[in-house]
């Protein structure tokens, strides 16, 4: 084989790997060393963040559901919301070494900018609610995803309120 093949046959094997599903850690993994970084930031690359699928799942057993949802524009906490987060809050305070990202997402409507900042909102009043019942500031970082990270495609209602949602993440 010659070596123009070679070279063209690794970068096509790379290139397949490097678009394959990301498959989480097992929980049992020892953590690395945490970066350096400002706990609240909304920033999603100022620290590694390493999901903890086992604990995601117990904390959806237990407190129901690791995401609410919000209306057109809106990122005010209705009671159902707030039931749920208080569940939420209640997981984590009894499971007091866990940290959460508060992910904040919207629908494919309106621009990116304006997206982001209703993300962000929406994050920033979920947090604003587990800090309110107890849960410590320290244990809490957001992070706006705008409309970037859709869980249902389609452009209709009911793909739009699946989209409009913040998100528990536990994270290491």
């Amino acid at each position: 084989m010659n070596r123009t093949v070679l070279i063209g046959m690794t970068a096509l094997a790379l290139a397949i790997g490097g678009c394959a599903k990301r498959t989480p850690p097992p929980a049992e993994v020892t953590p690395p060393p945490a970066a350096e970084a400002n706990p609240n930031s909304t920033d999603p690359n100022s620290l590694e963040v390493v999901e903890l699928p086992a604990l995601q799942a117990d904390l959806v057993a237990k407190a129901g559901s690791d995401t609410v949802y919000f209306g057109t524009d809106e990122y005010s906490l209705d009671q159902a919301t707030q039931t749920t987060l208080a569940a939420q809050a209640r997981w984590m305070m009894a499971n007091p070494n866990v940290r959460a990202s508060i992910e904040g997402h919207c629908d494919e409507r309106g621009t990116r900018e304006y997206n982001q900042a209703l993300g962000e909102r929406r994050a920033n009043a979920v947090r604003d609610y587990l800090l309110s019942q107890g849960v410590p500031a320290a244990r809490l970082v957001t992070t706006s995803w705008g409309k970037e990270r859709p869980v249902a495609t389609g452009s209709n209602e009911e793909a739009w309120a699946q989209n409009r949602r913040a998100v528990t993440v536990i994270i290491r």
